[in-house]
């Protein structure tokens, strides 16, 4: 495909879209919860044929020398397909927030004035690697009475095409517009670049994937964009703090799953607690092979752990995303430096505090400029899923609009509604 059929091609979308986001915006829940139902029947009946799809895709990437570790990003499996078919049941059992007024408050006039919460119309979504996606978005998409359309990464077209054939098909037989959902069938660089350059169709773009994509992204994005770069998540034990508590998540926090955004990078601990905890954390990071990057005060309480990987920090391991069996160590004086730490250095994602001081708590609910921020928890519960939400499409460390795990919500907007009985203003 040329880049003029390729702009013909996602114009073309573009319009059917925006069409079939004024019939999603009017239809009826049961329509909407009978489609995502019928997408989980799909899902379920189709774990054979979507696993011939899948397998091509994989093929091509052990083909091409792609890592083990994105390689298993695209595998399918009946465990992944059952896992997405539940999400769009829950998703089907969740209350609809679509035409959900709020705060309605009469005026001196006369007028009763509140908000309603619309769809938002539109959205592209642009990812990599796991295929799931497509269903996690297209539910999303379907469940917020908006219409959608998904670039996936070229690992994974096969099984991309397959399972938004399915999307489409559970719309139809639900009576909805199948264009709700329309997957780019091209794996042409260029298509991202129409989908992020159509304001008249498109009214947001999410991005889901590296560094370098979100980055292109929101550089030449001509629409708005939820998005975060970074998941450069700390977590701070704090003095007083239980230490075998914090023990116990900051493990989990770092080595539970080292690939996701919400893994915590960066490791503060109080100087008060630091000679009792450091040597502690360090013998459970050395057993699971975690390389401790850490400041002078750290390294010196750490260097005597057997079998511990020890190594100087740089200016840089302050900023990093790791997402691997590596984490920054540093030694702080106390509550104060450790908000002036994470606000300077994290990338406003997800921070944590250990601590059994409540003001101390408080303070830092307040004062840590991060989309989620958490007392006493590993930073691994920065989810959708584990908010409650029932699925993300994605995190975002904006602070416009959706801020933190984009759920339902996320995907619609509210407007002003007045309700009046004649009133005129004087």
């Amino acid at each position: 495909m040329n880049a003029p059929n390729i702009a013909e091609t996602l114009h073309a979308m573009g319009l059917q879209a925006r069409q079939a986001a004024a019939v999603m915006a009017k239809s009826s829940t049961a329509a909407r919860n009978q489609a995502l139902r019928r997408l989980a029947a799909l899902l379920r009946e189709s774990v054979q044929a979507l696993d011939v799809d899948n397998t091509r895709d994989l093929a091509r990437a052990e083909a091409a020398g792609l890592a083990a570790p994105m390689v298993d990003r695209l595998r399918l499996g009946a465990k992944v397909i059952a896992t997405v078919a539940e999400g769009c049941e829950q998703l089907a059992a969740m209350p609809d927030i679509i035409g959900d007024i709020v705060g309605m408050q009469q005026q001196p006039s006369g007028i009763r004035v509140g908000r309603m919460r619309v769809p938002i119309g539109v959205f592209g979504m642009i990812y990599e690697s796991r295929p799931n996606v497509t269903i996690e978005a297209a539910s999303l998409s379907i469940k917020s009475g908006n219409a959608c359309i998904l670039r996936g990464g070229s690992e994974a077209i096969d099984s991309n095409k397959a399972l938004a054939r399915l999307v489409q098909q559970a719309l139809q037989d639900s009576g909805l517009p199948p264009e709700a959902v329309q997957l780019v069938q091209t794996t042409d660089r260029e298509a991202v670049g129409q989908l992020i350059a159509m304001p008249q169709y498109v009214d947001v773009v999410i991005p889901r994937g590296g560094k370098s994509l979100i980055e292109r992204i929101s550089r030449e994005a001509k629409v708005p964009v939820i998005k975060h770069l970074d998941g450069n998540c700390h977590s701070y034990v704090d003095d007083p703090c239980d230490l075998d508590m914090a023990l116990r998540v900051v493990d989990n926090a770092k080595t539970q799953k080292v690939s996701p955004c919400n893994a915590s990078e960066s490791l503060l601990v109080a100087r008060g607690v630091a000679a009792d905890f450091l040597p502690r954390i360090g013998e459970v990071f050395a057993a699971k092979g975690v390389e401790m990057r850490c400041d002078a005060e750290a390294a010196a309480l750490l260097r005597n752990v057997q079998g511990a990987r020890v190594v100087a920090a740089t200016e840089q391991d302050w900023y990093e995303e790791y997402l691997a069996l590596v984490i920054s160590i540093k030694v702080v004086g106390g509550l104060d430096e450790a908000i002036a730490h994470i606000n300077h250095y994290g990338s406003h994602h997800t921070d944590a505090i250990l601590t059994r001081d409540h003001v101390h708590a408080q303070r830092f609910l307040r004062e840590v400029d991060s989309a989620s921020v958490m007392v006493n928890a590993s930073t691994r519960f920065a989810d959708g899923f584990e908010y409650g939400l029932g699925a993300e499409i994605g995190i975002s460390t904006d602070k416009f609009h959706a801020r933190g795990p984009v759920g339902i919500e996320g995907l619609t907007s509210l407007k002003w509604i007045v309700l009046g009985q004649g009133e005129v203003r004087g």
